[in-house]
């Protein structure tokens, strides 16, 4: 078995070449429409000098074309790098120096920022520039050779407390982890390649949406997975909630798949402004950032007929866990999941931890082979327990009694102070219930008795921003205070007109550290 996801993709093509696969604004593709784009986009890029394991960068909002982009280069055994579309010249020259491009497809829109960049001499593609053109003139063939499970798909991190790297590997493991090579409800492994496009041969198609930026790990792999089983994305230009909601209701989305609090929030104001049909839905599921206790409450009684879940992972290990979604569920600090297969949490010692330990989440099995282009960070991502290797991005977590698993938050993001370590999502989630409170982000600030002490910047609603300032702070902080310890109460705080996150709507610490040092803050540490 190749267990390649181009040839994934083509096996679909073949059961169903007529479907549906993908509709976006006005127009929508059929899935051989889809497969003959690609190829000639294949051709192109081939005849423009990208070979297997070439690096072709997609530097683009979501479209049609860029869903092309990734599928043809996987299928000339190359490997598509993700690039953030609001990256200037810095960040982009960044990019492209850390991850070596043979090639480049870009926006049009976002010409000025490569021309001032990019070498003369690297090939492009412009999306609504000479696309078509390119397009037109290749080969619509499927003429290519075999490929391998060993062939290499990297995502690139979207830098919320560094700079971007690219996580590298096999296209078995991360189809195993993330494209549906398991269920992901009985964690049991699919028994061959064509299970995916067989079973949805069997039965009509799920028309499913991922409104993230493709250039996230999460909606890229979430699209491919669903093109895998037949059945149709719906893909938006821009995350717009009012949007969203529409196209819901036009298309009878069927799943949707967002990402934390940062899309749940807005979603849940434009659906109680608007009046839309979301009697379609069957699945609402988050991954991949904070998911509150009070927007899943929100949700569950927004959407009271739709089946509701969250998933926990990274970039990094894949899939590492699920819960469903209910009323009244006990908030534990954050998301506690049902663990996948062989995920653990690694004590300090580096043992297993037991019910009631707090250690670091790790995943063995399928995993990734490492960062591209940096030893010494591959070599503090993995660690080996009872001769087996894991990987462990960071992340804090406790076994509860009844063996499912707690995420409690990034380690790098993690406050120490005076001894006792605080963990940003939980302290957020609890400032979020607060009615006033639109968003919030929290970090730790130097403080000379403490070490750390914990800081916030809060998002008021527009009708409460007006009467803000110092008494709003202190009310949000005896609400934090009646929730949870008192070290965790954030001490200072900053009242913002907006919270920064990156274009999938995770934190930016980055933006936070700058903010904080460049204003004083709304109400200091008392």
């Amino acid at each position: 078995m190749a267990l390649n996801m181009a040839d994934l993709f083509e096996h679909a093509v073949d059961a169903f070449p007529e479907r549906v696969a993908l509709i976006c604004g006005d127009r929508q593709v059929t899935y051989a429409e889809l497969d003959d784009e690609a190829n000639r986009l294949a051709h192109h890029l081939a005849a423009r000098g990208v070979a297997p394991g070439g690096h072709v960068g997609l530097y683009a909002r979501n479209s049609i074309a860029a869903v092309v982009t990734l599928l043809a280069t996987i299928k000339l055994r190359a490997v598509a790098i993700n690039i953030n579309y609001r990256y200037l010249e810095r960040e982009l020259a960044y990019h492209l120096q850390d991850a070596d491009l043979s090639a480049l497809v870009h926006d049009a829109s976002l010409r000025a920022i490569v021309d001032a960049v990019v070498p003369a001499g690297l090939p492009r593609v412009v999306i609504d520039g000479d696309y078509d053109e390119a397009l037109a003139a290749a080969s619509g063939a499927r003429d290519f050779g075999p490929r391998s499970a060993d062939d290499i798909y990297i995502i690139y991190t979207g830098g919320t407390t560094g700079q971007p790297k690219g996580v590298m590997w096999r296209h078995e493991d991360i189809w195993r982890t993330l494209a549906g090579g398991i269920d992901f409800v009985t964690f049991e492994a699919l028994e061959d390649e064509w299970v995916q496009s067989r079973k949805g041969a069997e039965g009509d198609p799920m028309v499913r949406m991922a409104p993230a930026p493709l250039i996230h790990g999460a909606a890229m792999v979430a699209t491919l997975a669903a093109l895998f089983s037949g059945d149709t994305c719906v893909i938006l230009p821009k995350f717009d909630p009012h949007a969203l909601w529409a196209a819901v209701q036009e298309h009878h989305v069927n799943v949707l798949s967002i990402i934390g609090d940062a899309m749940a929030r807005p979603l849940l104001e434009a659906l109680a402004a608007g009046d839309y049909d979301t009697s379609s839905l069957v699945s609402f599921n988050s991954t991949a950032a904070l998911f509150s206790p009070a927007v899943k409450e929100a949700v569950v009684a927004a959407l009271p007929t739709t089946f509701i879940s969250e998933a926990v992972g990274s970039t990094e290990t894949g899939f590492a866990g699920i819960a469903f979604v209910g009323p009244g569920q006990e908030s534990r600090g954050g998301p506690t999941v049902t663990a996948g297969p062989d995920v653990i949490v690694i004590d300090e010692a580096g043992g297993v931890c037991g019910p009631g330990q707090t250690g670091k989440l790790a995943r063995g099995g399928h995993i990734p082979l490492g960062y591209y282009k940096d030893p010494a960070k591959t070599a503090e991502m993995y660690a080996t327990v009872d001769g087996k290797r894991y990987a462990v991005p960071g992340d804090w977590a406790r076994v509860e009694d009844d063996g499912t698993i707690t995420l409690l938050g990034r380690g790098n993001t993690c406050v120490n102070t005076g001894g006792e370590k605080v963990y940003p999502e939980e302290v957020e989630g609890a400032l979020k219930s607060h009615p006033d409170v639109f968003d919030a982000l929290v970090i730790g600030v130097p403080d000379d008795r403490l070490g750390q002490r914990v800081a916030a910047l809060v998002q008021l609603r527009p009708q409460a921003a007006s009467g803000g300032g110092e008494g709003a702070v202190a009310a949000l902080q005896e609400h934090v205070h009646a929730r949870l310890a008192g070290y965790k109460v954030p001490r200072t705080v900053w009242l913002v007109d907006s919270v920064g996150r990156t274009v999938s709507g995770k934190a930016d610490y980055g933006w936070a550290r700058r903010y904080v040092a460049e204003h004083a803050p709304t109400r200091k540490a008392q």
